[in-house]
């Protein structure tokens, strides 16, 4: 199984010839694969506060580890579907990895993958803010197992 880094440059690879438009629909085909909260979510939701506050969109993120792990469960509002495509390549990305492994999650794919342009600043901000909730939720699971 490749390693989270390993899966985001491929996934970055997809990216990198794309024109503006294309990528865009890349990253809804991607929005289109995050799969809705489950009703035990759906609950928490009502009672933890997982809302990444410093995005715009309403973007929930669950950071856990099953059996040594990462399992990122997220919900992004609907009508959000680029920061949705986002959410769902960082799942893909970290989805079952062993939990050592996020914390080599590199803070500079949204460049790579040519996002910032596309999106603006004010975008470009929320997804990092989203990138450092992840890593910061998986570095917790890591500390509370050690």
């Amino acid at each position: 199984m490749n390693s989270v880094q390993d899966r985001l440059d491929a996934i970055v690879g997809e990216f990198a010839d794309l024109d503006g438009r294309e990528k865009l629909e890349l990253l809804v085909d991607f929005a289109n694969g995050l799969p809705p909260l489950s009703q035990e979510y759906e609950a928490r939701k009502a009672a933890e506060d997982r809302r990444v506050h410093e995005c715009q969109t309403p973007v929930f993120l669950w950071t856990e580890v099953e059996d040594g792990r990462a399992k990122l469960t997220a919900e992004v509002a609907p009508e959000a579907p680029t920061v949705k495509g986002f959410v769902a390549i960082l799942a893909e990305a970290v989805n079952g990895r062993p939990i050592g492994d996020v914390a080599t999650l590199s803070d500079d794919f949204l460049d790579r993958m040519g996002l910032i342009d596309i999106l603006g600043m004010m975008r470009a901000r929320g997804l990092r803010a989203i990138v450092a909730r992840v890593k910061r939720g998986f570095a917790q699971c890591a500390a509370a197992g050690s």
